[in-house]
C-alpha cells in the first residue's frame, strides 16, 4: 500500500513503542491522529516532536475505554481529515505480578477490570467505530498489537511479568484478528503483531524488569532463543511491513518474540536407533 498522504490512528504514541511506530509512519508521509490519556510528561514531549513535522497531526485527549469518547474522536477525525486508512491498535494495560502482586491485594481491586478494559475492550471500540470510515476510505490496514502472554499465560519464567487477566485478554485478541479480517475485507487488511519481551514493554526500562533479580532476568533471556529482548524500533519496522508491504496478508498473527515461545527445549543429537544394517 502506498502510504504518502494516508491517515493513521495510533494510540499509545506517548510511550516508546507507539512513538517509534508513529515516527516510522511519519517518515513515509502519513498524517497522524495521536490520542492521549495519561503520562502527561510523555504527552508533552510527543507533542513537541510531531507538531514540527511536515505532516498533519491531530493530538486529542480520549479515554479509549469509553464508547462516547471514542465516537467523538472518530467524528473529529472525519471532520479534520474526511478519511482513515490505518489503525495501529496499540493499547493495553497489564499489571506485572512482580510489581503488583496478587489480585486479592487491596491496591489491586480494580486491576483485573483495568487489564481487560484497556487491553481488549478498547481495541474493540476502536475497530468498531473506525471501520465504517476506513471502508469508505478505500484500501487500508489494521494492526493489532498483542503479547505472547496469550500463549504462555502466567507460567514459566514469564510468570513474573504476565498477569492472568492480561494474558486472557491477549488470547482473545487473536480471535478478534480473525473475525475482523473477515468483517473488514476486501478493503481493509487486519493482522496481528504478537510481541515478546521488548525494551520499555516487559523488558529493560520497565518497573518489572528493574524489580527482578539478576538470575530471574537471565532465566528470561536464556529462554529466548536470540538471547536478548527486542527494541521498539524493531516493533515499528515489523508494523510498517504489515501496513505497507503485506498486501496479501490478512487474518495473520506475526509473532515477534526472539524465539521465547520455542525456548526451554533443546534439540538433542539424533538417536542411534535400534535397527542394524541387516534389518
Amino acid at each position: 500500500m502506498q502510504l504518502q498522504g494516508k491517515i493513521a490512528l495510533i494510540p499509545g504514541a506517548s510511550r516508546a513503542i507507539g512513538r517509534e511506530i508513529a515516527r516510522k509512519l511519519a517518515k513515509e508521509g502519513v498524517n497522524l491522529i495521536l490520542p492521549t490519556f495519561d503520562w502527561p510528561e510523555s504527552v508533552q514531549d510527543m507533542e513537541q516532536e510531531f507538531k514540527g513535522l511536515d505532516i498533519e497531526v491531530l493530538i486529542l485527549p480520549c479515554d479509549l475505554r469509553e464508547p462516547n469518547q471514542v465516537q467523538k474522536m472518530v467524528a473529529a477525525i472525519k471532520k479534520r481529515f474526511g478519511a482513515l486508512h490505518i489503525l495501529v491498535n496499540n493499547i493495553e494495560r497489564g499489571g506485572m505480578p512482580i510489581v503488583h502482586g496478587s489480585y486479592d491485594l487491596a491496591h489491586n481491586h480494580e486491576q483485573w477490570d483495568l487489564e481487560i478494559d484497556t487491553t481488549l475492550k478498547a481495541k474493540w471500540l476502536l475497530f468498531h467505530h473506525c471501520l465504517p470510515m476506513m471502508k469508505q476510505s478505500g484500501s487500508g490496514a489494521i494492526v493489532n498489537i498483542s503479547s505472547i502472554s496469550a500463549l504462555t499465560g502466567r507460567s514459566g519464567p514469564a510468570a513474573l511479568l504476565f498477569n492472568d487477566a492480561y494474558s486472557a485478554a491477549n488470547r482473545a485478541i487473536s480471535s478478534f484478528t480473525e473475525t475482523w479480517a473477515r468483517e473488514a475485507a476486501p478493503e481493509i487488511r487486519v493482522n496481528e503483531l504478537m510481541l515478546g519481551l521488548i525494551e520499555h514493554r516487559h523488558g529493560e526500562r520497565t518497573r518489572g524488569w528493574s524489580a527482578m533479580k539478576d538470575e530471574e532476568k537471565q532465566e528470561l533471556l536464556t529462554h529466548t532463543l536470540l538471547q536478548r529482548t527486542g527494541t521498539a524500533e524493531e516493533v515499528a519496522t515489523a508494523t510498517l511491513f504489515l501496513v505497507r508491504d503485506a498486501d496479501f496478508m490478512t487474518g495473520t498473527v506475526l509473532r515477534m518474540d526472539g524465539g521465547f515461545c520455542l525456548g526451554g527445549e533443546q534439540v538433542p543429537d539424533i538417536a542411534e536407533g535400534i535397527l542394524t544394517q541387516e534389518g
